[in-house]
């Protein structure tokens, strides 16, 4: 696949899967509830390509289309954004009426009322699906588990709010550069990825430079030191 037509998640998930598909790359924390999820790169890509196989093919997404993400930092975002990227969808992290899609949280569907089709997603480890969903929106987890683990790609459009793959690409770089990110790296955060430049150096820069992440929502901080260790926490990101 030249540049020209290579997606974001191709750029991020390629080295990867191809260094190391088995070693874990995402390991998700919610203190609140005791939840721990661990993705290794070949996992993650296989919800990944599920997510861009329903956005092709049952919402009928083209590449170039804009698709509103509005996803707390978690595992399942990490998939839908990897999805979303991999359809050629450029990603805002906003309401936006000009979107054609939206994928979010029960809490956010007052807000992507305008949108044509919407996804909503209850996040739960066991993929119970959002109670009481009103007519016309669609329950991700029930939807995505029916569709294929494998995606080609075609081409890419812009990736996040107007910015190129490349751009995108770069600028994750440049911040896993100066946040002292390698591919060696065990990264915890506790961030939000609640703007484009949060996402850039919450999730993306992390992927760009071959590391993986431990990503903790709920914080516990007196848990924080304990998972240093056992998680061998090389890295702490913070903003």
């Amino acid at each position: 696949m030249n540049h020209a037509s290579r997606t974001l998640t191709d750029a991020l998930l390629d080295p990867i899967l191809k260094n190391d598909p088995a070693g874990p790359r995402v390991t998700f924390y919610d203190d609140a509830t005791g939840e721990r999820v661990e993705l290794s790169a070949l996992t993650l890509a296989n919800w990944a390509a599920k997510t861009a196989n329903l956005l092709r093919d049952e919402f009928g997404l083209e590449p170039g289309a804009r698709v509103t993400v509005l996803l707390p930092a978690h595992w399942q975002t990490a998939a839908v954004l990897l999805g979303a990227w991999w359809a050629g969808a450029e990603v805002v992290l906003e309401a936006d009426a000009d979107a054609e899609i939206a994928l979010v949280s029960a809490q956010h569907l007052g807000d992507v009322e305008d949108v044509p089709e919407v996804a909503a997603l209850s996040l739960d480890a066991f993929g119970r699906p959002v109670p009481d969903l009103p007519v016309g929106i669609t329950d991700y987890a029930t939807s995505v588990r029916v569709h294929g683990d494998q995606f080609r790609p075609t081409v890419a459009g812009p990736a996040l709010a107007g910015k190129s793959v490349d751009d995108v690409l770069a600028a994750a770089l440049a911040s896993a550069e100066s946040q002292g990110i390698t591919g060696t790296d065990r990264v915890l955060s506790e961030e939000a990825w609640d703007s484009p430049d949060a996402l850039i150096d919450g999730l993306v820069a992390v992927f760009a430079a071959g590391a993986s992440l431990v990503q903790v929502t709920h914080a516990d901080d007196a848990a924080r030191s304990r998972r240093v260790d056992t998680e061998k926490i090389t890295r702490q990101l913070s903003r």
